[in-house]
Order: structure tokens, then C-alpha cells, then sequence
């Protein structure tokens, strides 16, 4: 009954400790590619590959059920694998749907005409391959009107989180709220368009200032996937073992995943 959870590097790890919390009952196994990370810099082609692969050892694993805990994953590859590669009996989901979800307020099964919604502004903080996918405004747009989206790419947040680097990953983060804020003076709203940037989720807020909405994935992502499960319990795979498992050097990850979620937390090769 296990559900595959994937990330290029250790940010999924944040979904996964939510969706572990809302639901304890099942086992997850959790994969980072993180001998290719960061995928924020690849090409869609590129990202689609490694993608693939990963879900693919997943599936190996018994998970039927796939999350991409990656937003860059989500955007460049999710599309182009649910029409072209993911066979009938298996599913692949993505976390940008849960957050859009949340800014118009209507659930993703609603296919009524786009409408207005009550936030007009909002900035999308991401990796540089998710906003050149602009695949948050065009899933946005099917469902809401009005929205005056501005997106910052945050070049260099991810490697500075992955290496451990608080002081430099809060530099950054500082930097490309100014850059943002410079075209879209009060956003309503803010976007963390990557797995990886909850755990900055107090540097944005303070630099985007009081009055700012943030919206950030983990909790939308684990209230979503158990209604799903509850809708699909036949999604629910073979698995039984929670597992970590990763493509680069296990000892180092282990020792940087327990760093970033701050307990113990082993990791396998992949």
C-alpha cells in the first residue's frame, strides 16, 4: 500500500514529513535524484528523462501512486508524462494542483468557466526552469480571471538549502523578494513554487512583509493527497516498507537530510 514520493534533491522532504503526519498509516518511499540535482537549470527534455527514470524505479518499488514533490518536475515533465507515458493503472500527480486549488478556492474538479477570484496580485517564487514553464499561470488561468501574476526566478536557493547554507540560502531569498517587489510593489499573495523553500518560509514572509498571504506546499499537498486516497484507495500500491532512496552517495545524503529535517534520517542507494 505504499505511495512513491520524488524529488531532485532533499526538498520533497518537507511534503513528505506532512503527508506522513496526516497520514500514518502509510508507507511511503521517498526518492531524490540527487546525483542530478538541481533540476531548477535543465532542459524540459532533460528534466522529462530523469523524471521518467525515477518514477519508473518508484513503480519498481510497488507505489501504483506517484507524487512529484518537485515543482520544477511538476512543471516541465508532468503534463507531456500523464498524455504520453503513464499507462492506464498507474498514476503520476504534481503539487502545483493543490496550490492552485487554494488561491482560486475551488477544487480541481470543478471545470466550470474561469471566474474572478478575491486575489488579484500575486508573486511566484520558483526555480528558473518553472517560470520559463509558466505552467502555474496556465493552469491558473483555467480557472480564474483577473490574476496579475509576477514571477521571480530564485537562482541559487535551492543549492544553498541543499549544502546547508541558512546564511546564504536567506541572502538569496532576501534579494529575490527586493527583485520581485520591485515590479510588483504589493503582492496580496506569494506562491513557494518549490518543495525546497518551506524551510525558508519565515525569511519570505518577513522580507515580503505583514499583509502578505504565503501560500507553501506541504500541508496543502498531505490535505489533498488524503482526500485523494480516500476518493482512490485502489491507487494505494503493493509496497509495504517506507524507504528513502537516493541516486547519489547514501551516507552523504543521510547526513544532509538529517541536517535539513532536523532528526535522523537514513538513506538507501537508489
Amino acid at each position: 500500500m505504499a505511495v512513491g514520493m520524488f524529488d531532485s534533491g532533499l526538498g520533497g522532504l518537507t511534503v513528505l514529513a506532512a503527508v506522513q503526519k496526516r497520514l500514518p498509516d502509510v508507507p511511503f518511499v521517498y526518492l531524490g535524484d540527487n546525483a542530478h540535482a538541481p533540476y531548477g537549470v535543465r532542459t524540459p527534455d532533460d528534466i522529462f528523462n530523469l523524471t521518467t527514470a525515477a518514477v519508473e524505479r518508484l513503480w519498481a518499488e510497488g507505489c501504483d501512486l506517484v507524487i512529484l514533490a518537485c515543482n520544477t518536475a511538476s512543471a516541465a515533465a508532468l503534463k507531456r508524462m500523464q498524455e504520453t507515458w503513464v499507462p492506464a493503472d498507474k498514476r503520476v500527480l504534481g503539487v502545483f494542483v493543490p496550490m492552485i486549488e487554494a488561491v482560486t478556492e475551488r477544487q480541481w474538479g470543478d471545470n466550470s468557466p474561469p471566474r474572478e477570484v478575491a486575489v488579484k496580485h500575486v508573486a511566484l517564487f520558483a526555480t528558473p526552469a518553472t517560470v520559463a514553464s509558466r505552467a502555474f499561470q496556465r493552469e491558473l488561468a483555467f480557472r480564474a480571471i483577473g490574476v496579475d501574476v509576477e514571477a521571480q526566478p530564485c537562482g541559487g536557493v535551492v543549492d544553498a538549502i541543499e549544502q546547508g547554507d541558512e546564511i546564504l540560502a536567506e541572502a538569496l531569498v532576501r534579494s529575490h523578494v527586493e527583485a520581485l517587489k520591485r515590479r510588483m510593489p504589493q503582492p496580496q499573495a506569494a506562491v513557494l513554487g518549490c518543495t525546497h523553500y518551506p524551510l525558508m518560509e519565515h525569511v519570505f514572509a518577513d522580507a515580503l512583509g505583514p499583509g502578505v498571504k504565503v501560500y507553501s506546499q506541504p500541508s496543502l499537498v498531505a490535505e489533498s493527497l488524503a482526500d485523494y486516497l480516500q476518493r482512490r484507495p485502489d491507487m494505494l500500491g503493493a509496497g509495504k516498507v517506507s524507504r528513502f532512496l537516493t541516486t547519489g552517495d547514501p551516507r552523504a545524503v543521510s547526513t544532509r537530510a538529517t541536517q535539513f529535517m532536523r532528526r535522523p534520517v537514513a538513506f538507501e542507494a537508489a
